[in-house]
């Protein structure tokens, strides 16, 4: 019973075993290498094909073209010979040289027997040489192949230097089938030869300059996908200038912008939690705040009147801001709750709350119509509007000044900051609206920007730089009205 059990273990794990080598041999010939390989021998071969017909043709023109020629001198030594008489010997020697059966001459009005055998043959089929066209030649080629019977032919040829005159002989065809079929045989092996080497050099040739690159890159691709946040996976190009060195070169660029906006993915959700957490504690922070403001309100001084409305707004904002946070546990916004709204008392409220810096003489240009009116969620564009005046504020120097500009046109709302500051370099305009990648300043974060787009574009608005330069730079909010 052990012993059995051995057996039919030793049987399994040789099975597994045989298995194992089918499915490496099943793989190597599902490569790319082995089908190029397979593909290139049989294109080969039927490039060899379309040859091998007519060369076999040919083959037997030229098998019987010598017949011929055979035949055309023992008939000019008959004719050397005395009343054209040899011994029968002479003559049997002679048809053998030759190898047919009978030869004979024939001029413009006579025909001459020089040889033939004791007994005349039945004729199965005639042939005249002086009709070379090539579907000729292939279609006698392939009937001698094909019929498969021990024939009698005739063939007539003319004399070459005597238009008028001809030789005809009668031979047995097998000798010629075999000579065919031997021919064919070499043909076929040549061929195969010619096929396989043309093969291996085309496979070596293609697998150095597309197999191995190709492999590269699929490894590469695999690598990256397995540890996409490893710059040691990164494809390094070879250089060529071809279609594979430009596929190296984009999988390069890829790879190396895939990783960083992976990186900038994580910072963004570990930053997403942290802006939860500090939400949760300020709003409670904020709640105290505004509970000391609504004290303040009830205060009869005429300063602390006019500060406190905007202090309470403001509060408010910050504690429904940190709400949203809480709320949807992300840097996302709420959809736009769209009502219509004057827009000067906000953009006077955006001025109000912008600090400028101190010690420097900066003023505010406001170009909006106290009839001018948006419609879209007061607060968000609050937001927008906030965020590109601070920015426009930072970057000023002394004798600065901000406009902000409104119209319409065919049913579209355009807003404008103007500053007239340095303007933004042009290294941070590819990624200005990106955030911790687009901050102009030193420090910066680059949200503010990417909050105001977002924002804007919510709306089903856009907003874009329309042009900077040492001048200054203008901001163009187009909301549909």
């Amino acid at each position: 019973m052990s012993e059995r059990k051995g057996l039919v273990l030793t049987s399994f794990l040789y099975s597994l075993q045989t298995m194992g080598y089918l499915q490496k041999i099943s793989r190597v010939f599902r490569s790319l290498s082995a089908q190029l390989l397979f593909l290139t021998i049989l294109f080969v071969m039927l490039a060899e094909v379309l040859i091998f017909v007519p060369s076999v043709a040919f083959f037997r023109l030229n098998y019987l073209d010598k017949k011929i020629e055979f035949a055309h001198l023992a008939s000019l030594a008959l004719l050397a010979s005395p009343d054209n008489m040899v011994s029968k010997e002479l003559k049997a020697e002679l048809l053998f040289r030759v190898g047919a059966r009978s030869v004979v001459f024939r001029s413009a009005n006579s025909a001459m027997l020089m040889l033939s055998e004791d007994m005349p043959a039945v004729v199965d089929a005639s042939f005249d040489l002086s009709e070379r066209s090539s579907l000729k030649l292939i279609e006698d080629a392939a009937a001698a192949l094909l019929v498969q019977k021990n024939r009698i032919i005739r063939v007539k040829s003319p004399i070459e230097n005597a238009p008028t005159s001809s030789l005809e002989i009668v031979l047995d065809e097998a000798p010629l089938v075999a000579a065919m079929l031997d021919y064919a045989k070499n043909i076929f092996w040549l061929s195969l030869a010619i096929s396989v080497v043309t093969a291996v050099l085309v496979f070596l040739s293609l697998h150095w300059l597309l197999v191995r690159p190709m492999g590269r890159l699929s490894a590469s691709m695999i690598a990256f996908r397995r540890k996409p946040e490893d710059p040691k996976v990164n494809i390094s190009p070879s250089g060529r200038m071809d279609e594979i060195g430009i596929a190296e070169r984009e999988l390069e660029i890829m790879q190396t912008r895939l990783r960083f906006a992976l990186k900038q993915k994580q910072h963004l959700a570990a930053l997403g939690t942290a802006v939860t957490k500090i939400s949760h504690d300020l709003r409670n922070i904020l709640s105290t705040s505004h509970i000391v403001s609504d004290g303040l309100a009830q205060l009869d001084d005429p300063r602390v009147q006019k500060v406190v409305p905007r202090l309470v707004a403001s509060i408010d904002r910050a504690i429904d801001l940190c709400t949203e946070t809480l709320k949807y546990g992300k840097a996302g916004e709420r959809l736009p709750q769209k009502s219509r709204f004057l827009l000067a008392p906000l953009i006077k409220e955006v001025c109000d709350s912008v600090a400028l810096p101190a010690g420097k003489n900066l003023q505010w240009d406001i170009r909006v119509s106290d009839k001018f009116t948006l419609c879209a969620d007061r607060e968000q564009i609050y937001r927008a509007l906030l965020n590109l005046c601070r920015n426009a504020s930072e970057a000023l120097k002394d004798n600065g000044k901000i406009c902000v500009a409104a119209t319409s046109e065919q049913g579209i709302s355009i807003i404008k900051v103007m500053d007239n500051g340095p303007g933004i370099p042009s290294m941070a305009m590819e990624h200005l609206f990106e955030p911790f990648v687009g901050s102009v300043k030193n420090g910066g974060t680059g949200l503010g920007l990417s909050i105001a787009r977002e924002l804007v574009e919510a709306h089903g608005g856009d907003l874009f730089v329309e042009k900077t330069d040492d001048k200054g730079t203008i901001f163009v909010i187009r909301l549909p009205d």
